[in-house]
């Protein structure tokens, strides 16, 4: 053997050998990017591929219906068909579900052994978790693959969701239910949805009577009561209850009294206070009670209840206590309705307000769960030592209120991934995992009625709230960095076949030669920002012709009331100043961000219709937003003018 060939093989045996070389070859698989992060994870070797030919196996028909959404999950999410069946084992390459409960993870928590199969074991709750970590790898790497490894996984909190103004703006049900899909998919559990209230009296000429106000539920006692400009159904609303509890998501309705209950005074003049205002109830009316009673039992009585959940919310907060005989009324009142809705078998749900109204009247703690808002209205630990439960809702972190100029527009990511967990109260933090700290929620609060705010823009801001929220929620101890956890956030979708945000990748989206009457496009819209441009030859155009629409939004070639090029969605119409002149040939190009919608004409931007401030009496101030979230899916059939050269463009800047 020369001295050149053994040479090679002792520099072969060396790296073959060599501890770092093997370290490297052995490196267990990373923990994957989910939202939440999993708790546990102990890194395999290699990937399994999922094959859509072994169906999802259940193994207990308490999983049936879990292993069934799964099916349809991955399909949606990989683009190939799955099925699931009752089976006692998964087949290489396949996923089973497994019912077993785990004391040390609780009913939400689960395992998962990802090797040769997808096994996991958990209760109905936990295995809905399970699935959904599952699914979010697939998502985050595009392809039915998944890294190898065993996850223990379960939440620190046990309520973890979002408080919904529907008072102040109608919010459709269907939406809601997409909403609790997402919500699901990060897994958050909690919607409460606030029924009534109503806008500020100052934009309504200081008048009462003129001031808006909303109670969106259906009444069959009270006809008449029920707002005019979009309401639910009862047996809607108990068809959006029940089916937001299959995703695992309880909804819990809030009708909101003594304050912010205009509505009811509108309804019924007599129940307003004529000391504190229209839209404080009269504690010290004897008609007042009885009215709540009544309306409270109507949807929460009888053995299929509308309100189908465990828990409602009463309300009870920002009443006055400028009279002390008013404070006991007020905590009257809220005994009153505690032990009133507890007779229906429902857990009472509240603002936290004694601190505020601080008196001698007592008011029922045991088995109440209150919302920590405001540490002035009530003093976080004070309530915590009378022995209430806390969800914590800090306002001045976790409140979204959309184009007011006060609490966030946008909530501030940033601070909340690195300093708030639900063990923060406002100005006071509590022992992480505290056992009467129930878990935490973020709100939208649509304070200002009429600023243009459409419920693409409410959607907008909610997304990024529920990503970070449902991070610390799950578990306040982060294992990124803020800049790798938003950079990888990004990368995550709403949920299986959920696109509510209109996001796609930086680029061209659609083309199309020719835009004909009656046509249609494969997605129903494109969100901000983007930019939309045609080329039209136009002719006279009946008004209300819409070139593009969909279930929510219009944009007009010749609009409703003016004829000029404009668009609608929530209610609101916006024109631009240009109208197309029959004979004449141009190209039309609209962009639109979270703030603003362009017209451009020829290349020339003609109008941005902008944030608009109107200034009102008290130094009340009203931006009207006018944005669109631009509608693809049809066009209206009566279209007379020819369209070419369609061009939908993302701008993304970040994917």
């Amino acid at each position: 053997m020369t001295r050149h060939v053994r040479a090679c093989i002792f520099a072969l045996l060396l790296l073959t050998c060599n501890p770092l070389s093997a370290a490297v070859k052995e490196r267990p698989n990373p923990r994957p990017f989910t939202i939440p992060a999993i708790h546990e994870w102990k890194g395999g070797k290699g990937t399994l591929t999922l094959s859509p030919t072994e169906p999802v196996t259940y193994a207990d028909m308490r999983l049936r219906p879990v292993a069934e959404r799964l099916a349809e999950d991955l399909s949606l999410t990989t683009g190939q068909t799955f099925t699931a069946k009752f089976g006692k084992k998964a087949a290489n390459g396949g996923i089973h579900l497994s019912y077993k409960k785990q004391k040390e993870l609780g009913d939400e928590g689960y395992t998962m052994n990802i090797r040769r199969s997808v096994n996991i074991e958990a209760t109905e709750r936990g295995a809905m978790h399970a699935t959904q970590t599952l699914l979010q790898i697939l998502n985050a790497k595009g392809a039915p693959t998944i890294a190898c490894g065993d996850i223990a996984d379960r939440p620190d909190y046990p309520i973890r969701g979002l408080m919904l103004d529907c008072g102040r703006k109608y919010i459709p049900l269907d939406y809601m239910l997409r909403l609790a899909r997402t919500m699901a998919y990060y897994k958050m559990n909690t919607l409460c949805v606030h029924l009534n209230d109503n806008g500020f009296q100052a934009f309504f000429h200081d008048n009462w009577d003129e001031t808006y106000s909303a109670f969106r539920m259906e009444s069959e006692l009270f006809p008449g009561l029920t707002a005019e400009d979009g309401s639910y159904s009862k047996h809607d609303f108990r068809q959006f209850v029940m089916e937001a509890a299959q995703l695992g998501v309880e909804v819990i309705p809030e009708i909101d009294v003594p304050a912010h209950s205009l509505a009811f005074s509108h309804y019924r003049p007599s129940l307003g206070s004529r000391e504190f205002g229209a839209d404080h109830l009269d504690l010290g009316n004897p008609e007042v009670i009885p009215f709540l009673d009544s309306l409270f039992a109507e949807y929460i009585e009888g053995p299929q209840p509308i309100f189908a959940g465990p828990r409602i919310h009463i309300g009870t907060d920002e009443y006055s206590n400028r009279r002390k005989e008013t404070v006991e009324q007020f905590r009257h009142l809220t005994n009153h309705l505690i032990n009133h809705v507890e007779k229906y078998g429902k857990q009472a749900v509240l603002w936290g307000s004694l601190t505020h109204a601080k008196g001698t009247t007592p008011v029922k703690v045991d088995s109440v769960l209150m919302f920590s808002w405001s540490n002035d209205y009530a003093e976080p630990d004070s309530m915590h030592r009378l022995g209430y439960h806390l969800l914590s809702i800090p306002d001045g972190y976790v409140y979204i209120v959309p184009a007011a100029g006060y609490y966030y527009d946008y909530l501030n990511i940033p601070f909340l991934y690195r300093k708030w967990t639900p063990a923060v109260a406002g100005r006071h933090r509590f022992e992480e995992r505290d056992p009467q700290v129930e878990g935490g929620l973020f709100a939208v609060w649509n304070d200002i009625v009429g600023n243009g705010i459409a419920v693409a823009d409410i959607h907008h801001r909610v997304f990024p709230a529920m990503q970070v929220i449902a991070e610390k929620c799950w578990s306040p101890d982060t294992i990124r960095t803020l800049e790798s956890w938003q950079e990888l956030a990004i990368s995550l979708s709403e949920a299986p076949g959920i696109n509510d945000l209109g996001r796609y990748p930086k680029g061209v989206v659609i083309t199309q030669a020719e835009v004909t009457p009656n046509s249609t496009r494969k997605i129903k819209h494109i969100g901000y920002p983007y930019r939309v441009s045609f080329d039209i030859e136009a002719a006279a155009e009946q008004r209300g012709t819409a070139l593009f629409r969909n279930d929510d939004a219009e944009f007009y070639i010749s609009d409703p009331v003016t004829g000029r090029i404009g668009f609608s969605r929530d209610g609101y119409l916006f024109s631009f100043r240009h109208s197309l002149k029959p004979g004449a040939k141009e190209h039309l190009c609209i962009e639109g961000d979270n703030k603003k919608t362009s017209l451009f004409v020829n290349g020339r931007c003609v109008e941005t219709l902008g944030p608009d401030k109107r200034q009102y009496p008290h130094n009340k101030q009203l931006t009207l937003i006018r944005t669109l979230r631009f509608p693809l899916s049809t066009t209206d059939s009566n279209v007379k003018s020819r369209v070419t050269n369609l061009k939908v463009e993302s701008l993304q800047t970040k994917n």
